[in-house]
């Protein structure tokens, strides 16, 4: 069977606009939340968010093209051109057909929506900007990534919301696994901060209150916490089958060994114990791994009551005493939660986590839950040989995805 490696990362994020920076302030806890500055939150109820520091598309991006790229867009084609910087990437002519592209994202072109609709309901405008369907459509971002590298093989765009990256990087695993493609670019990307988006997640009421100092507004796992904090960026990866990486010479981070996906079928918010456990229990048996073997865990720990609480029963209902004896933590408490996006920047995390040896905490935990006993790796990063790792995204709607890493050997 043929083997898939990660041989190039990228991103962009609140913790950093790079792959090395944003895993430099993940292991020295540094938060990316903050009061929002994308408009004036003054009347909202919850005023924060992880938002990229300082970006301006102009720094990227000549003027006329950014009249087709909506802010999702802009942040994986940042993300994708790191990745295949990092990894060395050429390819030819001739092996675009077997090189493709899957990026999910949960909200699309929520900016760009939210601006037309102002524009036909406030303003009253007769015509809106001749590109708004090309900017906000899903795709908009898999086409745009597929256009500035030639990628012609199998492509497509994912939304599952919060699961949508992880599910992006298991079908572009399985492409190549099962021999449609031999390189994919492969991840997330969404840019969800927009007034009317906040309006809307202020009335689900699973918002952290931001009290006190926004950067320690997200505390997953920890008895005090009080919800999720809304993030955006992107993660790309480069994923390509093991000889054609090999004889290239490129870096290897890591091999992406195992897929787990399925679905809840019971709620459209609350999540079960039951459809998260079966896609552990997947991505571990596609890769022959037991569950004894497995050292660390990026959870999808998002900070509020319900999930911390039913992803540490899952975690111990498929690892039983080993539970105790992983590392667990939740990056989310510094980069927030980048809906579509989230579970490729956890990604990124989880594979320099791996090839670093460096495990990232949970940053601002501050009590422990009954709940919630087990090892998060509370604010301080820890240095330990990973050999396995799991990566978690667990979305509204009950839709899971599982992706399983290791160490290359052989």
């Amino acid at each position: 069977m043929r083997r898939v490696v990660i041989t190039g990362v990228g991103l962009i994020a609140s913790t950093g606009k790079n792959a090395e920076t944003f895993f430099r302030n993940l292991l020295e806890a540094r938060s990316g939340v903050r009061r929002i500055s994308q408009f004036d939150p003054s009347p909202l109820s919850i005023q924060i968010a992880a938002e990229v520091p300082d970006y301006s598309p102009t720094d990227y991006f000549p003027a006329k093209r950014l009249d087709l790229l909506d802010r999702f867009s802009q942040f994986a084609l940042i993300a994708a051109k790191e990745a295949v910087t990092s990894s060395g990437l050429e390819v030819s002519e001739a092996e675009r057909p077997r090189f493709g592209v899957v990026i999910g994202t949960g909200m699309g072109g929520a900016g760009t929506f939210e601006t037309g609709y102002y524009n036909l309901f406030a303003q009253q405008a007769t015509r809106l900007h001749p590109f708004t369907i090309p900017k906000i459509m899903h795709n908009a971002a898999t086409s745009q990534v597929c256009m500035e590298f030639g990628a012609q093989g199998p492509s497509l765009a994912i939304a599952t919301a919060c699961s949508s990256s992880g599910h992006a990087l298991g079908e572009a695993f399985h492409f190549i696994k099962h021999g449609t493609a031999e390189v994919m670019l492969a991840g997330g990307s969404d840019a969800p901060i927009t007034y009317g988006m906040l309006r809307c997640w202020e009335s689900v009421r699973v918002l952290a209150s931001g009290n006190g100092d926004p950067r320690a507004a997200c505390r997953p796992f920890s008895a005090d916490r009080d919800g999720m904090v809304i993030g955006e960026g992107a993660g790309i990866l480069v994923l390509e089958e093991y000889e054609h990486a090999r004889k290239r010479g490129a870096k290897i981070y890591a091999e992406l060994a195992g897929y787990g996906l399925s679905s809840d079928a019971c709620h459209i918010t609350q999540p079960s114990i039951d459809g998260p456990a079966r896609a552990i229990r997947m991505a571990l048996g596609e890769a022959e791994v037991a569950p004894e073997q497995v050292d660390y865990i990026n959870a999808h720990g998002t900070g509020t009551k319900l999930n911390d609480a039913t992803e540490t029963a899952v975690i111990k209902e498929v690892f039983k005493e080993h539970a105790r004896r992983l590392f667990i933590s939740s990056t989310k408490s510094m980069h927030g939660h980048t809906m579509g996006a989230t579970g490729a920047i956890e990604m990124v995390a989880t594979v320099l986590a791996l090839d670093r040896g460096l495990i990232p905490p949970t940053a601002n935990y501050t009590a422990p839950d009954p709940e919630c006993d087990l090892d998060y790796v509370p604010n301080t990063a820890r240095e330990k040989p990973i050999r396995i790792a799991l990566s978690n995204s667990f979305a509204f709607g009950g839709l899971n995805a599982v992706l399983l890493v290791r160490r290359m050997e052989g």
